[in-house]
């Protein structure tokens, strides 16, 4: 929130503005803080001391929603001991090891805040950024996203396969970002619950808000050096970032009209079917032996797959109808309404 003060001239100065920028608490707005966590037990404590600290300077009204995703080490114990000494902390244990995007999954469907902040639970992420995501919130974003620009990773195995991803990610989806992978963001409510979330997408949220209209902004945060435990992820994730970003790339662009591609294909390939036939057709009346042409079987082929890509694009469009209305999820999303006298309803 920005204050203006004015210097009245008894104290020497004249009339100036001068503008103080102080991160003040909506107490109306419930925060849910969102910590995915597996085999975490040397860090898991001293992160909630950090994130209690934080929000109690702050005055926030908020709970901390710590997501065990089958830990087997003593994570679960510490956590149930914390839970007597902490109101504001809600557990969720998982039965196995989900993966991530399961695990901030759970946490989302069971925040009850109107701002939702996810981060790690390895101590990388800090929460002294936290009110700055929240101010930005306040201002009318629905997602923040960190960003890690003085990154304390290992040059080789992290940092420059994160470059090329987040370089790809957004030349792919059109959304330009610095860092994908920043887990520190805060969202509203009201975007997450449009949200399905499933395999390794939770990287492409900004992706998926983006597809549900949200508006989206990209902030530097601080990032920490890893003092307990080691790194869940490998190079193996860089192929699996790959085959979820097809995915993403699909949903962004037609996923209320898959018609647009495999109809288009389909019928390009029918075409160039047609085209090929005719000319084969013509060299036959001129009296040349087709029957053994590579060509010909080219065009046969180019005609099945045009009428079977276009049979697909036929089929999504009445899978998403389906969709769509088995679920009463409209095709659009309302920001906001006003009626002549510009009062929201």
């Amino acid at each position: 929130m920005i204050f203006f003060a004015y210097l009245k001239s008894k104290y020497g100065l004249k009339s100036k503005c001068i503008t103080y920028i102080i991160y003040m608490p909506d107490i109306n707005h419930k925060i849910s803080i969102v910590i995915p966590v597996y085999n975490e037990s040397e860090s898991i404590r001293f992160l909630i001391e950090e994130i209690m600290e934080v929000m109690h300077t702050n005055k926030y009204y908020f709970e901390v929603i710590i997501v065990n995703d089958g830990s087997k080490d003593s994570t679960f114990k510490i956590l149930e001991d914390l839970l007597s000494e902490i109101k504001e902390l809600k557990l969720i244990h998982l039965r196995k090891n989900y993966g991530q995007t399961a695990a901030m999954s759970a946490g989302f469907d069971n925040a009850t805040g109107e701002i939702i902040v996810s981060l790690d639970g390895d101590l990388q992420n800090d929460p002294r950024d936290i009110p700055e995501l929240i101010s930005n919130i306040n201002q009318g974003y629905d997602l923040i996203c960190g960003w890690r620009y003085d990154r304390k990773d290992n040059l080789i195995n992290r940092k420059i396969p994160s470059r090329i991803a987040n370089k790809l990610i957004g030349l792919v989806t059109g959304i330009k970002l610095h860092d994908y992978g920043c887990s520190l963001k805060a969202f509203k409510k009201e975007i997450i619950d449009d949200i399905k979330l499933y395999g390794e997408l939770h990287r492409f949220l900004p992706v998926l808000a983006n597809i549900e209209g949200a508006n989206i902004k990209e902030i530097k945060v601080n990032h920490r050096s890893r003092k307990y435990g080691s790194s869940k992820y490998g190079i193996d994730r860089t192929f699996r970032v790959l085959m979820d970003l097809l995915t993403v790339w699909f949903m962004n662009k037609f996923l209320t009209r898959p018609m647009y591609v495999f109809g288009f294909i389909g019928i390009l390939s029918i075409l160039s079917s047609f085209l090929i036939s005719s000319y084969l057709i013509i060299l036959k009346f001129l009296g040349e032996n087709i029957g053994n042409r590579p060509l010909l079987l080219f065009a046969l082929i180019l005609g099945i797959a045009g009428v079977q890509l276009f049979s697909f694009g036929l089929l999504g469009e009445l899978l998403m109808r389906t969709y769509h209305e088995s679920q009463n999820r409209p095709i659009y999303r309302i920001r906001k309404m006003t009626n002549k006298k510009n009062n929201n309803y």
